[in-house]
């Protein structure tokens, strides 16, 4: 069992990461100060159907009340915060309430939204169910939902008190889910961590396989990084900006086909692919580290096929991206396997040359996606 501390203004708090880290739970929560009535749930309907009997030995009663709404990416937006916060207001929940984030990224998403804003603020903790919500997105204390100009527009920086990551509870994640979130921990080691990345290319036959002693290594590895990130620049001023490496690409194909034809680690997989190919337009990163990218990419999966959209269309959706500053594009590229930083000032014909030659890479695409 791992025990990850992660700084934040608010103090620290820890994420417990292994298999059984739910049995955690009754412990941690004593340590917390939580009680059971206080405990409200949110999480999905698919979700809650594979994670209830565990999460319900886990905390107990407290587990049989959930508040369930629905996790697609199109469904992240403020209509469902006020729906969630009117079923709190109904069930009683006041200041000493607790709510437990049972889910993947958007269901951590949008509770820790909901717990910012509910009364000003309540306590929050993180049970992820997936491999990127493990890796990522659970710890970090990012927030937010979509606006329709644009993915995350609408959010704030609140931490948990608390992230129990079972590897145990991914044994039931579908398998573009486990590809999607497999595209995250390729970018945690272009971006921070040569290690893993030459782990994912020595033994991605362990980690296709789910084998518990692979996934706690890359899953360790990753929220390790994410949080010494995350604690020396809490709030994205400069460090963390790393963490946006493909998404500054990813977020404008989620944005144009309106959330419906990728799932969150497939964009990014493909904007990982163009910000590597525009490192190398930019003669700062090497052709065969790019080609190593591309590699690690095409070994988690098959992609959904690029949208039929321009490269206009795209940029207009880049400009609208949180990262830019007065309507100019900013990019994490990678130098070198290992590290990234962030580059502006990139001449739109090189982005345009980008959104033209990537989609035509071999390999990258097809029905293996579905």
């Amino acid at each position: 069992m791992r025990r990850i501390q992660i700084q934040s203004s608010a103090g620290s708090y820890r994420c417990i990461l292994g298999r059984g880290a739910l049995r955690q739970a009754r412990r941690e929560f004593r340590r917390l100060g939580i009680d059971a009535p206080q405990i409200f749930i949110l999480s999905s309907p698919r979700v809650w159907r594979h994670a209830r009997a565990a999460v319900q030995k886990a905390i107990g009663d407290p587990a049989r009340r959930a508040i369930l709404f629905d996790d697609a990416e199109a469904r992240k937006n403020l209509v469902t915060v006020e729906r969630i916060s009117r079923a709190l207001v109904r069930a009683g929940a006041d200041r000493r309430a607790v709510i437990v984030a049972v889910g993947g990224g958007v269901v951590g998403d949008v509770a820790g939204y909901v717990a910012a804003s509910y009364l000003r603020g309540v306590k929050l903790v993180h049970i992820p169910t997936t491999v990127v919500a493990i890796a990522d997105s659970a710890i970090g204390g990012k927030t937010g939902v979509n606006l329709p100009e644009g993915k995350n527009l609408v959010g704030a920086f609140y931490p948990p008190q608390l992230v129990l990551a079972d590897v145990d509870l991914l044994r039931t994640l579908p398998a573009r889910e486990f590809r999607s979130g497999l595209y995250e921990i390729v970018k945690c080691g272009v971006i921070g961590d040569a290690q893993l990345f030459r782990y994912l290319e020595n033994n991605f036959a362990a980690v296709a396989a789910r084998k518990a002693a692979a996934l706690e290594f890359i899953l360790a590895r990753s929220a390790a990084l994410k949080a010494r990130v995350v604690s020396r620049d809490e709030k994205e001023s400069g460090l963390r900006e790393i963490l946006n490496f493909g998404h500054t690409f990813g977020h404008a194909l989620e944005t144009v086909t309106r959330y419906r034809r990728f799932r969150h680690g497939e964009a990014v997989a493909w904007g990982m692919l163009c910000a590597a190919q525009l490192a190398f337009e930019r003669d700062i990163f090497p052709a065969a580290d790019a080609e190593r990218v591309a590699r690690a990419i095409a070994r988690a999966g098959a992609l959904p096929p690029w949208p039929a959209v321009s490269a206009a269309r795209l940029l207009a959706a880049m400009r609208a991206d949180k990262k830019s500053r007065g309507g100019k594009l900013r990019f994490v590229l990678p130098t070198r396997i290992g590290h990234a930083e962030t580059v502006s000032g990139v001449p739109d014909a090189t982005v345009r040359l980008v959104l033209e030659w990537v989609p035509l890479h071999p390999a990258l695409s097809g029905r293996g996606a579905r």
